[in-house]
């Protein structure tokens, strides 16, 4: 990327100058600014021939640390904006979501991946495992307002929530695939080992130590900026924000603990100090501006490399196409229809949560990690982006049309 660096920093003109203009156009065209920065790349990609190509695989790198960086920075601002205490009973539609949908979710798209395009069992469980989370980047369209606002509706709520947590919950499943595509180098076995190593280490202690790292950076910053002694109100919004990302992501990492996971944690927990202060407002802001400077970018970088593939002739059979409105429109609907069942949750707001599970640069991240660990076979790599791009610009437009109808059904507003 160096040698191609003023070519960067246009594409970072135009990304920025579409987010600034996007309330002009948006208030004209039923298009969310996803889908603008999107047909943006994608019309740039296929007309500008003599641009470097933009390849996933041969960036691998650059993807997995834009798109954590992107993730980060969302997973922090959905924290912050939980007005909700954490109470099981208001939590429940969550916890269903993470314990029983978002495995559903991972086994039948892994099934999807293995008979329909032959991918081997550990690519498989990778497909199902960066396609399950809801993504916390592309729905915050449908997440719940800035702190202290005007109250939390269920379904904006139980989505934010679970966009916050299950990014870091769906790192096993990427691990346990990892793990099975280096042993099948070897054997074809699932050994007891291979599964004890993954349930002890990458289940049970990981989750585990990412989120004691969350509770203790949150609520440490939080005494911090809220003693007696510190005038809040006049630390730099910027400096707090960043601070309590890096410090939950870098000290979850160092430990071996899942850095996802500790950063929204923390974010939660810092704003259960003080939870009612205007300063959290002042934080949310802030992230918030920074997460959609981020998102424009990796959005019209996917677009550009979309449209460089379709100016390239990168096949696209009939069975993409299918298979992304299956797991779209069907599976995640299902598992989250399932997930919920026994909430006696009204049929509209259950049905919105549901179907709402906005897939996005979270799956490009999780994707680019495990295969930049170099044990999948690089035709299934190849076979996974496509596949997986497909599925997230899909969901850039279904959702993006129909996440406002549900939620103005749900919520009963006009």
């Amino acid at each position: 990327m160096i040698e191609n660096y003023n070519h960067f920093l246009l594409v970072c003109g135009f990304a920025f100058l579409l987010g600034g203009f996007a309330p002009y156009f948006l208030k004209r065209l039923p298009l969310s600014l996803p889908m603008l920065q999107v047909i943006l790349g994608l019309t740039i990609g296929y007309l500008w021939t003599s641009f470097p190509f933009l390849s996933p695989i041969d960036n691998g790198t650059f993807v997995e640390k834009l798109c954590e960086l992107v993730v980060l920075v969302s997973l922090v601002g959905a924290g912050i904006k939980l007005d909700t205490p954490l109470k099981y009973q208001r939590w429940r539609p969550t916890i269903r979501l993470l314990l029983i949908t978002m495995p559903l979710c991972i086994v039948a798209m892994a099934a999807l991946g293995h008979y329909i395009f032959s991918l081997s069992l550990g690519a498989a469980l990778l497909l199902g495992a960066v396609l399950a989370p809801t993504d916390p980047v592309l729905a915050s369209s449908v997440q719940v307002g800035p702190p202290n606002g005007e109250g939390e509706d269920l379904p904006r709520f139980s989505l934010t929530s679970e966009a916050g947590l299950n990014d870091g919950l769906a790192f096993p499943f990427v691990y346990l695939a990892i793990k099975i595509a280096e042993q099948f180098t070897t054997t074809d076995k699932i050994t007891s080992n291979l599964l004890l190593d993954w349930f002890t280490m990458d289940v049970v202690w990981r989750i585990a130590a990412g989120l004691v790292i969350g509770v203790a950076v949150g609520k440490i910053i939080g005494r911090i900026v809220f003693s007696n002694r510190t005038k809040e109100t006049a630390l730099s919004q910027g400096y707090v924000i960043i601070a309590i990302t890096l410090l939950a992501y870098g000290l979850a990492e160092f430990i071996h603990g899942y850095g996802f996971i500790a950063v929204f944690v923390a974010a939660f927990a810092f704003r259960r100090t003080q939870h009612r202060h205007d300063y959290h407002e002042e934080l949310h802001d802030f992230a918030e501006q920074s997460e959609g400077l981020l998102m424009s970018l990796v959005l019209v970088i996917f677009g550009m490399a979309l449209g460089q593939g379709l100016s390239s002739g990168v096949e696209l059979t009939w069975q993409v196409y299918a298979v992304s409105l299956i797991i779209l429109l069907l599976v995640r609907p299902l598992a989250g229809w399932i997930g919920l069942a026994g909430l006696n949750l009204p049929h509209k707001e259950r049905f919105t949560i549901a179907s709402l599970g906005i897939r996005g640069i979270g799956t490009f991240y999780y994707l680019a990690y495990a295969l930049n660990k170099g044990v999948f076979d690089p035709t299934e790599a190849s076979d996974l982006w496509i596949i997986c791009s497909i599925v997230v610009i899909g969901s850039i437009f279904i959702h993006g049309v129909t996440a406002p109808l549900l939620m103005k059904l749900s919520t009963g507003t006009k």
